[in-house]
């Protein structure tokens, strides 16, 4: 297959060329694409250089069967249109089609049915949303859901480059551009992306608004608050979780310990719990601290913690393109 990766010397394309070759998807031809001040660079794939190309040059090829996207909103709104009207799909990792009607919002663990051949542009969900919803959909289907209360602790990566340079920089005294408002080494900033005037950023809205979607219900009362923290990979949430029907902790336990792309991890006695130091580099959610919350009717307190960069963006989007190629490529 051919396959573009657009933004491919980003922190996420760079993981997206690692999760391509480790779960061995067939590519036949890789379009490294970057931003025309990369044109030129060359990459290394599978024991291949490539020449790093800009859009204008990858849409005139017009035979791209999928194009990984990790550029941002304002480019994949100006080029995934193009890419997809060559009959490529997109996989995007922004922002930007993710709330768009009739474009897929997808986690190929729950919702690979909203997909057709028509779907040429399809969202890959925010990060702090793709690990919180692979743990929620199974307990969704058998308890229903009423109110999640979201608190998430999410790596500085989750910002890209500029912010491991910045954590960097200040760790070692060296003076680097900013690009938080206050130092993140040995700091956690309750500011994930920009404030609304209702006091929310725009990472606890769409949390609200991207769990709405995937599971199909807009019923659900959702609050959240997001933090950055001084972690270099991983993503780590507490989610208060209200069901709409009664549950026994063994049920729950039992249901996530067969769902697809979960790991269970909750034996705190054993100090056994889910930390995002080890799930770095992996492509599994890890659920743990796992206890009923007494103080309302049908509560539940869970600890969800996943590797942003892989499952978080990179792995979620590669599973998508294993779903197009499978089912309808």
């Amino acid at each position: 297959m051919k396959v573009a990766v657009v933004g491919v010397t980003g922190l996420v394309g760079g993981v997206m060329l690692e999760v391509l070759k480790e779960r061995n998807f067939p590519v036949t031809e890789l379009i490294p694409v970057a931003s025309k001040r990369s044109v030129g660079k060359q990459i290394e794939y599978c024991g291949k250089s490539y020449t790093v190309i800009d859009n204008d040059t990858a849409v005139q090829m017009k035979d791209i069967d999928i194009a990984l996207f990790s550029a941002g909103g304002s480019t994949s709104k100006e080029w995934a249109p193009k890419y997809a009207a060559n009959g490529t799909f997109v996989i995007d990792n922004s922002s930007a089609w993710r709330m768009e009607e009739g474009i897929p919002l997808v986690v190929p663990e729950i919702n690979t049915h909203t997909i057709s051949s028509e779907t040429k542009i399809i969202a890959n969900p925010n990060c702090s949303t793709i690990q919180m919803v692979v743990a929620l959909a199974p307990l969704e289907k058998e308890y229903g859901l009423k109110r999640l209360v979201i608190s998430t602790y999410q790596s500085f990566t989750g910002t890209g480059k500029n912010a491991v340079d910045q954590y960097e920089g200040e760790k070692s005294g060296t003076e680097v551009e900013k690009v938080y408002p206050h130092p993140i080494f040995e700091n956690c900033l309750p500011h994930c992306d920009v404030f609304y005037e209702n006091g929310y950023t725009r990472e606890e809205l769409k949390l609200v608004n991207e769990t709405r979607k995937i599971l199909g219900d807009q019923e659900i009362a959702i609050t959240a608050t997001a933090v950055r923290v001084p972690v270099f990979g991983g993503h780590s949430e507490a989610v208060n979780v209200e069901f709409q029907k009664p549950y026994e902790l063994d049920s729950v336990n039992a249901i996530l310990n067969s769902a697809p792309g979960i790991v269970l991890e909750d034996e705190p006695k054993k100090n056994k719990y889910p930390m995002p130091l080890f799930a770095y580099g992996k492509d599994d959610v890890f659920v743990g601290r796992l206890r009923r919350d007494d103080s309302i009717a049908n509560g539940l307190n869970m600890w969800i913690v996943s590797d942003n960069l892989r499952k978080g963006a990179a792995t979620n989007a590669v599973q998508i393109a294993e779903y197009l190629k499978e089912s309808i490529l």
